[in-house]
């Protein structure tokens, strides 16, 4: 079965065409950014779906999907006109995701009519979660009845963390993922399975990300309006001028910012730092939740590359059994151990494969239909 992965964002299109009949091998890759933005010659993913299609080395035998939010939908399952009205309905809490993966399954939908499609929500590997973890301290008929409680989401990232870790560190039962890019969000995970996650309602939550929020407390909405915002404008700053950017002033991408940190600018510095705790925060909660750590994993275009950011956040951990070793953290974008031979903790850059968890779930799905 050739599998035909979609990775949207809203100005973003990344794709991987996989052979699961020959260990998901990657047939065709590639991306497409500025979608609909001036000057790009595609104006919506539509088009994009176009050129990909004629350039595919071969046809593929179904779409998978690596969807956000479907709310009560957990898993992966078929795309039906059903599953794509429950994605419309939680559009407005994930307005960069759900709008364009709508758009392209619509698209592909009507471009292939007979091949499958596959949405694998982000949100599936957090339902082990328990409950108590899940509910905010809101009125109960919010969480029952509107769906408002934390959903956790890089589910397909996580996931692939476990299972590799599973290959590569048998033994290991506690797992710590710390899924660090452009979004980010730390993974408490135990014996395979989700326990706890960063991200909440949406992933705005949580450790902060390139320019979006994080954890606010929602009361400051107030003082805000009074100001003479309002919630729209509130909401699109706190979503597209938020976190990295809205700290240092300057990018919201960690490199511009280290750069400009290590020039000596405070604003900048005080993003990096506050990065840092953030991450390590919730480092702390995962260690409560597993009762301690066997491996702590890196990923992530942060996680993968950022050896002054892993060492910051592994700094003075040794009490937990945490020791990096200074001299193997300069890797960058490769699996490799990076811990002391004596730490009691494995640590771990492991580039994450999202796409090949989306494509074994999608032929799962298809087989079993």
């Amino acid at each position: 079965m050739l599998v035909l992965v979609a990775n949207l964002g809203s100005t973003s299109f990344k794709f991987k065409l996989l052979d699961m009949d020959n260990a998901g091998d990657v047939l065709a890759s590639g991306g497409y950014e500025r979608i609909g933005q001036a000057g790009s010659p595609y104006a919506t993913h539509a088009d994009v779906i176009d050129v990909i299609l004629k350039d595919l080395p071969r046809r593929p035998d179904a779409i998978g999907f690596k969807a956000v939010h479907g709310g009560p939908i957990s898993g992966a399952v078929r795309v039906t006109s059903d599953v794509i009205a429950t994605m419309e309905q939680f559009a407005d809490i994930a307005p960069a995701h759900n709008p364009p993966y709508i758009a392209a399954m619509k698209a592909f939908a009507a471009k292939m009519p007979t091949t499958p499609q596959v949405a694998a929500f982000e949100t599936a590997f957090h339902q082990t979660v328990p409950m108590s973890r899940q509910v905010y301290g809101i009125p109960h008929e919010w969480t029952e009845k509107l769906g408002i409680r934390r959903y956790g989401f890089h589910g397909a990232s996580h996931r692939y963390i476990a299972t590799r870790v599973k290959e590569i560190v048998p033994e290991a039962r506690r797992i710590i993922s710390c899924h660090l890019g452009g979004s980010c969000s730390v993974c408490a995970i135990e014996n395979g399975k989700s326990v706890a996650n960063s991200l909440g309602l949406t992933p705005q939550t949580g450790v902060f990300h390139n320019n979006r929020v994080g954890d606010f407390d929602t009361f400051a909405l107030l003082r805000l309006t009074k100001q003479g915002y309002t919630l729209d404008d509130i909401l699109k700053k706190l979503g597209k001028e938020g976190g990295l950017l809205g700290i240092s002033g300057i990018s919201n991408d960690m490199r511009d910012v280290e750069r400009a940190a290590a020039a000596g600018d405070a604003r900048a510095k005080l993003a990096v730092d506050a990065f840092v705790e953030s991450v390590r925060h919730y480092i702390g909660a995962s260690l409560v939740v597993l009762g301690g750590l066997d491996v702590l994993a890196f990923t992530g275009g942060i996680g993968e590359n950022g050896a002054a950011l892993r060492e910051a956040i592994c700094r003075g951990m040794e009490w937990a059994g945490v020791s990096l070793d200074l001299s193997k953290n300069h890797v960058r974008a490769k699996e490799e151990k990076i811990s002391k031979v004596e730490s009691g903790v494995q640590i771990w850059i492991i580039p994450t494969n999202e796409e090949l968890i989306v494509a074994r779930q999608t032929a799962a799905v298809l087989n079993a239909n």
